[in-house]
């Protein structure tokens, strides 16, 4: 089994968030920090939104948090809300069904196993217990210098000879 990209995406979304507790963060910036466009971020929170994950603040301070403390929040709950399939075969989803063992067949049987196991691992894993080592997470995620420097009135230089 994969997650998607925008599963992970999601799963970063959120962690970023509980390090902000409470804090709502622009999908602008989560787009420039995650180095991904700001329609697909647009997508990830918009679903998380749906799915009552976080929520969605309008005006001059808007933008997303979380819509409930980060240790309510489980990782089976933010994958369902990211990913639409966890069929890992295709005797998962009878509609489309075309195996031609399907009856006889005990590899989904313990493939189902597997897969219940697996969420059974995430949903006893919290949003607060992803962002335990919120020191070294926050190395990576909350610099900023772009936006740090833009918000002190500093005008940041692109150096396009390096870029060449």
């Amino acid at each position: 089994m994969k997650l998607t990209q925008y599963s992970d995406l999601g799963l970063r979304l959120l962690m970023y968030l509980a390090l902000r507790n409470g804090e709502s963060v622009t999908i602008q910036e989560m787009s420039e920090r995650f180095a991904v466009s700001r329609n697909h971020m647009v997508k990830i929170s918009h679903h998380l939104t749906k799915a009552g994950l976080i929520e969605s603040i309008r005006g001059r301070n808007g933008g997303v948090r979380l819509a409930k403390p980060a240790a309510d929040i489980n990782v089976e709950a933010a994958l369902h809300a990211t990913e639409d399939n966890f069929d890992l075969v295709e005797c998962f989803n009878p509609a489309h069904n075309n195996c031609v063992i399907a009856g006889s067949c005990k590899l989904s049987g313990v493939l189902d196993t597997a897969r219940a196991a697996f969420f059974m691992v995430l949903r006893q894993v919290s949003l607060a217990d992803l962002v335990t080592n919120s020191k070294v997470l926050e190395s990576s995620l909350l610099p900023y210098p772009a936006l740090d420097q833009a918000k002190a009135g500093r005008t940041i230089r692109i150096n396009r000879q390096a870029s060449k």
